[in-house]
């Protein structure tokens, strides 16, 4: 039977006792982390989320005591009381190495089963199954060490915002169904059957609205929901700092943002983030990294050789200059060993997979430069490509001729490929905004331009007048903060002009009802004096995750989904009972394959 704690009270953390604590009586909860029996000797690692602290049982120790702890297996939980001593044989690997407690009262609170795996770090057991008993999960120290960061960091950040005037508020969950680029996750309404809530992307509108009611300088910490396909850095529920201010503009916001990271940073890592940040115009990041996500800790840019390869007689080169293309690379440095043949041929397949035509190389080895197209070329169009690219002996230059567009992304995902494969270092925080992106971008499949960002967000003023004849001339206010290649943030100066507002929903192909069907709200607000506005949204997932040097999000979220979006520890999504689907005058129709 379960012993109670009545009467007891903690009086330390397992893993806050230390040499000076010597002498003392203290009273301490925790799990079995393991027991070892050496006879006369019992000792007891008990583990909570400070750490672990040996606990001694001997000659000296109750008789009553002794065999309790005989008794206790791992993941019991336990109180004891007892006295701090010196060890007579020191562990240097854990904090409370130089001491135990002498164990004079010992209750089993609970026991428990044998867990399907151990709570160990770095626990081999394959993840699905970690994630099944997730509750064990999160006992292991890795994981309690992240999800104490996370707190530390979502602290640090409060005390900014409120330090720079910033007030919390807090907006609907359940909202109304506007297009923001994902799938909304809806909600059936029983009161209003045949009608639906939309849990919100982002709390975008109301925080636009809260800039109208006088609010000059909102904050939350949102959760927000998107129905998209799972990758490592994201969810389909997730955090976001949520930030707008009135009466700025870009320089304004990117400096509160800035602000945040300095102090985020030094807070919790003592790291000085150097500011102002580095900046990048859009184009400029396409050009040189093929991302508007640039992992900038490391080098290999993209080069230009259209002009290098215009007159050369492969077909690939000169097919793809014919049709208004480009042809572009990035030089691997000291790649030429690694990027073997069969790597450069897996290289190719990975490349063809995110459609390209196919890739051609060339690589610079002791025994000369052998190439994939090196036939078409004469020896001097050869050098000359080789020092366009940047080359040199033992170099590798992987090369995409293609759509300027398709070319350049390609290549900002092959960067980042040749990088792991070659295992370039990418230590440290490297921080910076891409800026000026595009306002349109063109949808294949519709055969229209969509707004890149919120319909909300305002064009730069020099762009205005290409609104109508010239969409593709038309950047827009608006500002990504990127951290070691991940979107961190993502912002923008609003439209507060009704006229303008008017103008851009018709760009998008809008009509003024239907504009104002889905947004009247806000414009009808906009009506009654708006401020001008800006603000973004900050991953605070993401950059616990960064700061943490974690793979996935998994690592930084208590009860995260899988890959298909489901949680295997409560088993969701399930099946609801028939009765709540009568309720909402909802009826399942599946069609089977």
């Amino acid at each position: 039977m379960a012993e109670t704690v009545k009467g007891l009270h903690r009086t330390h953390y397992c893993g806050t006792l230390r040499a000076a604590n010597e002498g003392e009586t203290v009273t301490l909860f925790g799990w079995v982390q393991r027991q070892r029996d050496l006879g006369q000797l019992i000792f007891v690692d008990l583990r909570d989320r400070t750490g672990i602290v040996q606990l001694a049982f001997d000659e000296s120790t109750a008789r009553d005591v002794f065999d309790k702890a005989f008794a206790v297996r791992s993941e019991y939980v336990l109180a004891v009381v007892g006295k701090v001593r010196i060890r007579s044989s020191k562990n240097k690997d854990i904090p409370t190495g130089d001491i135990e407690v002498a164990v004079d009262e010992l209750r089993v609170l609970n026991k428990a089963e044998t867990p399907p795996f151990e709570i160990i770090e770095n626990c081999p057991t394959a993840e699905a199954t970690r994630l099944k008993y997730r509750y064990l999960d999160l006992r292991r120290p890795e994981l309690q060490r992240n999800l104490m960061m996370r707190h530390r960091i979502t602290k640090a950040a409060r005390d900014y915002f409120d330090g720079e005037g910033f007030i919390e508020l807090e907006t609907p969950m359940l909202i109304k169904s506007t297009p923001e680029g994902a799938r909304d996750f809806l909600v059936p309404s029983r009161l209003h059957q045949g009608s639906f809530y939309a849990l919100p992307q982002s709390p975008q509108l109301y925080k636009q609205l809260s800039m109208v009611a006088g609010f000059d300088r909102y904050v939350q910490f949102a959760r927000c929901f998107r129905d998209e396909d799972l990758r490592a850095d994201r969810q389909p529920e997730f955090t976001q700092i949520d930030l707008e201010m009135s009466f700025v503009d870009v320089e304004d916001v990117l400096s509160i943002g800035e602000g945040l990271m300095r102090h985020v940073f030094k807070t919790v890592l003592d790291v000085d983030v150097p500011t102002p940040l580095p900046r990048l115009r859009y184009t400029e990041a396409m050009e040189r990294f093929g991302s508007d996500k640039p992992d900038t800790r490391f080098a290999m840019e993209i080069v230009d050789l259209s002009d290098a390869v215009k007159d050369c007689d492969f077909g690939v080169f000169k097919g793809a200059l014919e049709a208004g293309g480009t042809v572009r690379c990035i030089t691997a440095k000291n790649g030429a060993a690694t990027l073997s043949r069969k790597e450069m041929d897996k290289l190719t397949e990975m490349v063809r997979g995110i459609g390209a035509k196919g890739m051609a190389w060339v690589r610079w080895t002791d025994e000369g430069v052998l190439s994939s197209f090196g036939k078409f070329l004469t020896p001097e169009q050869m050098d000359n490509l080789l020092k366009t690219a940047g080359a040199e002996k033992g170099d590798a230059v992987l090369i995409i001729a293609d759509a300027k567009k398709k070319a350049l992304s390609v290549l900002g995902a092959l960067r980042l490929e040749v990088a792991n494969k070659l295992q370039i270092p990418r230590e440290g925080y490297n921080l910076l905004w891409i800026t000026e992106f595009p306002f349109f971008e063109w949808d294949e499949e519709s055969e229209s331009w969509q707004a890149m960002h919120h319909p909300f967000t305002s064009p730069l003023d020099e762009s205005i007048p290409y609104l109508d004849d010239a969409p593709e001339k038309v950047f827009a206010k608006a500002y990504d903060l990127v951290l070691n290649g991940v979107e961190l943030a993502s912002g923008s100066i609003r439209i507060t002009d009704p006229q303008l507002q008017g103008h851009m929903f018709r760009a998008l192909g809008l009509s003024d009802e239907e504009a104002h069907e889905k947004f009247g709200f806000l414009t009808d607000a906009f009506r009654f004096g708006a401020p001008p506005h800006g603000g973004m949204g900050i991953g605070l997932d993401r950059l616990v995750m960064q700061m943490l040097g974690a793979p996935t999000l998994r690592d930084v979220l208590a009860f995260p989904k899988v890959q298909n979006m489901t949680e295997l520890m409560t088993d969701c999504p399930a099946p609801v009972d028939a009765q709540q689907l009568t309720d909402l005058g909802l009826a399942i129709n599946i069609e089977k394959e």
